[in-house]
């Protein structure tokens, strides 16, 4: 998390074939300016469906959206024919998931490997995704994350932001 700017790569661009909870579609260029939560799921994924959900929608509550995107990407890698799209949107009402969902883009060849998910070297869900606000992959945890933890990166990154923008106001 302490890596200067200069020597950061962008982090791949979200490649989705649909967004649930959102009238357009997302991409990290339109929420650069925002520090970027992205946790990918599946939503037969216990894990993902006990902790990483409810944390995220905690995360979206909590933060001031100017500040701070949280967005969903449902992953896709097994049981494809029962995660499917119609399946995603009674799941996401269900469970109450308002903050914007992107479904990955299968892979075109027919490997079991999404497209964003493959990009981003994921290994499985759920994966949270920590991208700054210049755009950048800060940090990329795999599995259960402590929560403390979490939120001393969140908090990291958004004063990073504020520190950043403060320095943009006064050139």
């Amino acid at each position: 998390m302490a890596a200067t700017q200069k020597n950061l790569e962008l982090a791949p661009e979200l490649q989705t074939s649909k967004w649930f909870n959102s009238d357009h579609a997302f991409t990290l260029e339109t929420l650069r300016g925002r520090v970027v939560v992205l946790v990918a799921f599946q939503m037969l994924c216990p894990s993902c469906v006990a902790t990483t959900i409810p944390l995220a929608k905690r995360i979206d509550q909590t933060f001031d959206v100017t500040e701070l995107a949280v967005v969903g990407l449902h992953t896709v890698f097994e049981h494809h024919d029962v995660m499917t799209p119609q399946a995603l949107e009674v799941f996401l009402s269900e469970y109450r998931v308002s903050f914007p969902i992107g479904v990955d883009t299968p892979d075109p060849k027919g490997g079991t490997i999404p497209m964003t998910m493959r990009a981003y070297g994921m290994q499985g869900t759920p994966t949270l995704v920590l991208i700054d606000s210049e755009g950048h992959r800060r940090a990329q945890h795999f599995g259960l994350h402590d929560e403390l933890v979490l939120g001393a990166e969140i908090g990291l990154l958004l004063a990073e932001r504020r520190r950043l923008k403060g320095n943009d106001e006064g050139r």
